[in-house]
C-alpha cells in the first residue's frame, strides 16, 4: 500500500494506493473528523461490481444501502445530472457536515465533485476511484465539471478531495476496453515527464494490459507521484500543471464533434497523444527517432475507435471553444522529448489541419 500526500491550497489530502484500500476507509474516514452523515454517489454499472465491497468499506453509513445513482456516461457528464444529485442530496437529508463518497469512474468524480463544491456552497469529499483513468487523473488534483455542448469541462470548479482511496482490487471486473482506455493517460505520464515510466511501458506494456499486480502497482504508482507533484505546485493550472493536458486539446474536440458517444476519454486521449506528437515533429520540435517511439508505444495499447467522419475546420472549431484557448488562439502543450512537455502557443493553424488528415492515415499504415 502506497501513500501519496498532495498539496492543495485547501490542505493537504492523501491518495492511499494498492491492492485492499478499502478495508482500511473507517479508520481513514475517522481522521476527517465527524459526519452528520456519509452519501454515497455511484452509477448504476458500477454499484453491480462495486457495491458489496463499499459496504463493506463503510458499515455504518446508512447511504451504503441506497447510494444515489447516477449515469456515468460521457453524455450524462451534464448540468442536468449535478441538479439530479443535488436534489437527491436535499432528499437524503445532506447538511453541512455531510460527507460525499463518489465511487466510480471520472465522469461520477467530475459531477460528484463538481455537486460538492457546489452543495450548501462546500460539504467534504472522497473519492474511490474505479477506474485507471481515475485512480491515475481525474480523482486528484481537484478539477471538478461538466461539459456542455459547445465542449468538454467548460462549467466546473477548482475543489480538492479530503481523502483518494484508490483500491486496485476494484479495478478486476473493468471490461477491457475500459482498462485499455485507462492505459493511455498512464502512457501520458510518461510521455510528459516520466522517462523511467515510459521506458518501463515500452518493455512491460503486455504484463501491464494482461493486469499483472506488480506491473499495474508500478505503473499507477508512477502515475499518481507525478501527477500529485505536479498539482502540488500548480493547483491552478496557471503553468506547469498545463502539461497534463498533453493530447488532450485534440481529444477534447473529437470528444465534443461526436457528442461524447464514440470515444471513452482515454481513447480519444490516445488518438490526440498522436495528434500531439505529429504537430511536434512537423514544427521540428521533437525528433523523427522519438515521434516514432512515442506513436508505437501509443499504438501498441489496443485498437482505438475509428476517426470520425468531421471535418479539420469543425475540429479546429472546437478547438477554439476549450478551456485552454486564450482569445480565441490555439494552444497545444507538446513533448520536445520523451519525459518533457511544454505549452506552446504560436503554432501554425495550416499544421494543425495537415495533422487532422495524417494521422489517421497513419494509424491505418500501423
Amino acid at each position: 500500500m502506497r501513500r501519496i500526500v498532495v498539496k492543495s491550497g485547501a490542505g493537504s489530502y492523501a491518495v492511499v494506493l494498492g491492492s485492499g484500500v478499502l478495508r482500511g476507509a473507517q479508520l481513514e474516514l475517522r481522521r476527517l473528523g465527524a459526519a452528520t452523515s456519509v452519501q454515497i454517489v455511484s452509477s448504476p454499472e458500477v454499484w453491480r461490481h462495486a457495491g458489496r465491497a463499499i459496504r463493506r468499506a463503510f458499515p455504518g453509513a446508512a447511504a451504503a444501502a441506497k447510494p444515489i445513482l447516477i449515469n456515468d456516461g460521457e453524455a450524462a457528464k451534464n448540468l442536468r445530472t449535478v441538479e439530479t444529485l443535488c436534489r437527491a442530496l436535499v432528499r437524503a437529508g445532506a447538511d453541512r457536515g455531510t460527507v460525499i463518497v463518489a465511487v466510480g469512474g471520472g465522469v461520477v468524480g467530475d459531477v460528484a465533485g463538481y455537486a460538492a463544491a457546489s452543495y450548501l456552497r462546500g460539504v467534504r469529499l472522497v473519492q474511490v476511484p474505479t477506474t485507471i483513468v481515475a485512480i491515475s487523473d481525474s480523482s486528484l488534483g481537484g478539477k471538478t465539471g461538466v461539459n456542455l455542448p459547445e465542449g468538454k469541462n467548460l462549467v466546473g470548479a477548482f475543489y480538492p478531495p479530503r481523502l483518494v482511496l484508490a483500491d486496485t482490487d476494484l479495478l478486476r471486473t473493468l471490461p477491457p476496453r475500459e482498462f485499455r482506455s485507462g492505459v493511455y493517460e498512464i502512457v501520458k505520464y510518461g510521455i510528459i515527464g516520466d522517462v523511467p515510466l515510459f521506458q518501463f511501458l515500452e518493455k512491460n506494456l503486455e504484463s501491464l494490459l494482461a493486469r499483472k499486480a506488480s506491473a499495474l502497482e508500478y505503473a499507477l504508482t508512477r502515475s499518481v507521484a507525478q501527477k500529485g507533484r505536479v498539482v502540488s505546485s500548480d493547483e491552478r493550472e496557471s503553468g506547469l500543471r498545463e502539461i497534463l493536458n498533453y493530447g488532450h486539446t485534440f481529444a477534447h474536440a473529437l470528444e465534443t464533434a461526436t457528442k461524447y458517444r464514440r470515444f471513452r476519454h482515454g481513447e480519444a486521449v490516445g488518438w490526440g497523444m498522436l495528434c500531439a506528437a505529429g504537430l511536434a515533429l512537423s514544427h521540428g520540435l521533437c525528433s523523427e527517432a522519438q515521434t516514432e517511439r512515442i506513436c508505437r508505444l501509443v499504438m501498441r495499447v489496443g485498437p482505438l475507435p475509428a476517426w470520425p467522419h468531421v471535418s479539420s475546420a469543425r475540429l479546429i472549431a472546437a478547438m477554439r471553444a476549450d478551456k485552454k484557448s486564450r482569445a480565441g488562439k490555439l494552444r497545444f502543450v507538446l513533448a520536445t522529448k520523451i519525459g518533457h512537455a511544454e505549452t506552446f502557443d504560436d503554432v501554425a493553424e495550416s499544421k494543425v489541419q495537415k495533422v487532422l488528415e495524417w494521422v489517421p492515415r497513419y494509424l491505418t499504415r500501423g
